[in-house]
């Protein structure tokens, strides 16, 4: 059953993606012959708002079909009035936009139920101290609750991570400790570490870790909103980042994923109940929308730079160099499927 929600919440995902486009192409007039959820061969359809409507045997993936615009024969353009084609350079960009932040806005979506279910959140409480650390030194022990920081109330272990890190100088420490509040003063020191690429960093830190208690953040209407941005933020940058240091080298081929590991870490998160499967599907949303704004030509970023190009140079690229750069896109998009794949099936496997 697991499984089946997991290829629901997938198909979900790729949904809201094309929408987007949908969405942005028929509000500048380009007719959509097609919307279809899956590749390959056609399972069912339906014909509405003159658009066919189906599904595909092959879900990995979608694609909206709009009039002059075809990935697969870049050359074919037409020039009548509701084509892609005939619409400004601006125009085109918007709608290749709308399908990534479709899957944003949809990100944010889960991220604001979550915060509105009640998220947890670990608790600022001490689980061990390292010996001849800052932290020992300045007499902390297991156990310990830290209350604030430098006058700054602290409720979460992530803000007490923080307040560490940019800190300048010594902090001092509200601490509660068998139901008594102490003051105490630490200096952190910098010290190398490893941040989550597991590249070497040096960091501010006092010597401390989580005991792994947690508790129920009870946010209002208005502070879900904040929670909501910062967790899309940041899941966003997460992205960002993981695709910069895999092509740099600094993540190695292997941890690449396909489409069985997101569907594998779906059906896990349902079996944790609702928050949990909102919370991975908003990782795996964002992950499309970042994913489809790499400069790939076969992907949405790679076709905002080429009208991004005619916007420029006021002419855009010739036929054979889109046809060579969309054939190069196509066999880089493939091949990292097919690491993803290779990488699942490895891993399965093992």
């Amino acid at each position: 059953m697991s499984w089946i929600v997991a290829l629901a919440v997938l198909s979900a995902l790729i949904f809201f993606h094309e929408l987007g486009h949908y969405s942005a192409a028929r509000f500048f007039g380009v007719y959509v012959e097609v919307f279809s959820i899956g590749f390959g061969k056609k399972l069912a359809s339906f014909t509405w708002l003159n658009t066919r409507w189906q599904i595909s045997a092959i879900p990995l993936g979608g694609y909206v079909k709009m009039k002059g615009q075809d990935d697969l024969d870049p050359a074919s353009t037409s020039s009548d009035k509701d084509s892609y084609n005939s619409k400004k350079p601006w125009q085109r960009v918007i709608i290749l936009l709308a399908g990534p932040l479709a899957n944003f806005l949809l990100a944010w979506v889960f991220f604001y139920a979550i915060a509105l279910g009640g998220p947890k959140t670990l608790s600022p409480v001490i689980g061990n101290v390292v010996k001849d650390s800052p932290a020992q030194v300045a007499g902390l022990q297991k156990g310990d609750i830290i209350r604030s920081i430098n006058g700054e109330t602290i409720t979460e272990w992530n803000e007490l991570s923080d307040a560490i890190k940019s800190s300048i100088g010594a902090l001092s420490l509200r601490v509660e400790r068998d139901n008594t509040l102490l003051s105490l003063t630490v200096v952190p020191k910098i010290t190398e570490t490893k941040n989550i690429f597991k590249e070497s960093i040096q960091q501010r830190m006092v010597g401390i870790a989580p005991a792994g208690v947690t508790h129920t953040m009870e946010l209002s209407t208005v502070d879900a909103l904040g929670y909501a941005s910062e967790e899309t933020y940041g899941a966003s940058l997460m992205i960002f980042q993981s695709v910069q240091k895999l092509l740099t080298g600094v993540v190695p081929a292997k941890e690449v994923g396909g489409v069985v590991s997101i569907v594998q870490i779906t059906a896990d998160a349902t079996a944790y109940g609702w928050m949990s499967l909102l919370f991975f599907s908003a990782l795996i949303s964002v992950n499309l929308g970042v994913l489809n704004l790499l400069p790939i030509p076969a992907l949405d970023g790679g076709h905002i730079m080429f009208n991004l190009y005619e916007m420029i140079r006021r002419k855009a690229p010739s036929e054979a160099v889109i046809m060579q750069l969309t054939i190069g896109g196509w066999v880089l998009l493939l091949g990292l499927m097919s690491l993803g794949l290779y990488n699942d099936i490895t891993r399965l496997m093992q």
